[in-house]
């Protein structure tokens, strides 16, 4: 199922990429391994992007944050921060500036493997079955190039790969209520974690974007005790 998708670690320990890389290896995916940022952007200029990054946050040198931002600007490739197991800032920190999940270490291979599972299934969707437009509000948004542009200010905006993901889910569910676990799951693969603020830093990130920061929201709504409902109406087309 894996063979020939591809994941890069990006982390100082030595011990750790050894480990990862053996362990994806059997899982069947091509490991790449870069110790900081300077071999891991030398391994993208000459490899290209991967299917999905793990990304350790301290590292020497540029830190996993700053390493994030830079690839947010050329690429919605997945991206897994690997934190400190008790680090809630950095958790919250990478999921604000793009990361499409985290994971605290020391972490268990399986646990790893449903996280990557969960992510690489939603990198790739069936674009066969996707209309390549969808018009919301005053947006319109381009399901292949993962951009949405404003029919009011003109303005075009590009989605990175979490945020695309958690709009395609309200958009699929118009005027349905979902709970956190239930975004939680179709967005990660797993239901959220006791006190995780991951969904609400996601939402209010994909709020932004839209510029739906008013009091009253004209996308996605809170319902108190509930959950979320996407309320714009939603055309589709190609």
């Amino acid at each position: 199922m894996h063979r020939n998708q591809h994941i890069l670690v990006v982390d100082d320990d030595k011990e750790t990429r050894d480990l990862l890389n053996e362990y994806l290896t059997q899982m069947g995916f091509l490991v790449s391994v870069a110790q900081e940022g300077i071999s891991m952007q030398a391994h993208l200029n000459s490899q290209g992007y991967p299917d999905l990054i793990l990304l350790d946050v301290m590292m020497p040198g540029e830190d996993g944050f700053s390493l994030c931002q830079n690839i947010r600007k050329h690429s919605n490739v997945p991206i897994i921060i690997l934190t400190a197991v008790s680090d809630e800032t950095d958790q919250i920190i990478g999921l604000e500036i793009g990361a499409d999940d985290y994971i605290a270490k020391p972490f268990r291979p399986r646990q790893l493997m449903a996280r990557i599972k969960a992510l690489l299934r939603r990198a790739q969707p069936d674009e066969l079955l996707k209309p390549t437009m969808i018009t919301f509000g005053e947006w319109k948004l381009d399901t292949l190039s993962h951009t949405a542009f404003n029919l009011h200010t003109q303005q075009t905006i590009e989605l990175s790969g979490s945020d695309f993901n958690l709009l395609m889910l309200f958009i699929s569910h118009p005027n349905e209520i979902l709970d956190r676990d239930t975004i939680s799951c179709a967005i990660k693969g797993r239901e959220t974690l006791p006190f995780e603020r991951g969904i609400d830093v996601q939402l209010s990130r994909l709020r932004q974007r839209l510029g739906d920061t008013g009091k009253q929201h004209k996308y996605i709504k809170t319902m108190r005790g509930n959950g979320y409902i996407f309320t714009a109406p939603v055309q589709y087309g190609h």
